[in-house]
């Protein structure tokens, strides 16, 4: 299957997205507090200054050495020691768990969506919005579409909807993503 990504805006990072189940994942993990946009250019980033995006390298790098790589301007996040451990932890479990396989969160075993989600949401720095936000992406975008993931991924999962980065698929839902949590917030804070 090939796939096409539009959110990290960038053609190279996208593709790395598109053809890589870690990048995707670590992308996810930086996707809090930074534009979209800059949380999935992130993994490409750490593959070019280490060579290559290996999470069985990321998850055995010296710390301080990985916090300093994540923090080499561009930085990789507006927090990178705090991210660089997160990213770390995150590799670490992906090689204790799954043999350092991403995919094999959505595939080992032939898991429903409920499985899926209760696998991510199990992960270092996935709670329940990102982890359904996540399997929303995987059934949307990457055609991991294990039984049941619609409603496991709740709203998110919604044919249609432009409520996250599962929905992003070009610069023009990029926008309506971006006015529909604008308008999200608004309501927040009226109530």
């Amino acid at each position: 299957m090939t796939r096409k990504f539009c959110l990290a805006q960038d053609p190279d990072s996208d593709a790395l997205l598109a053809a890589d189940p870690a990048a995707l994942l670590l992308g996810m993990m930086l996707d809090q507090q930074i534009p979209m946009e800059k949380a999935f250019k992130g993994p490409k980033v750490i593959a070019d200054r280490m060579g290559e995006l290996d999470v069985h390298r990321i998850a055995a790098a010296d710390p301080e050495e990985f916090a300093a790589l994540c923090a080499t301007p561009p930085a990789v996040h507006r927090f990178p020691g705090s991210m660089a451990k997160r990213l770390q932890a995150l590799c670490q479990a992906l090689v204790e768990e799954y043999e350092g396989k991403a995919e094999a969160i959505w595939k080992r075993g032939r898991p429903d969506g409920a499985e899926v989600l209760r696998r991510l949401k199990a992960l270092p720095g996935f709670g329940d919005q990102k982890a359904r936000i996540f399997l929303a992406l995987l059934g949307k975008q990457w055609g991991a579409k294990p039984a049941g993931w619609r409603e496991a991924a709740g709203a998110y999962g919604e044919d249609g909807a432009r409520r996250s980065v599962a929905d992003v698929v070009d610069a023009v839902t990029l926008g309506e993503v971006r006015e529909f949590k604008k308008a999200a917030k608004a309501a927040a804070r009226k109530s």
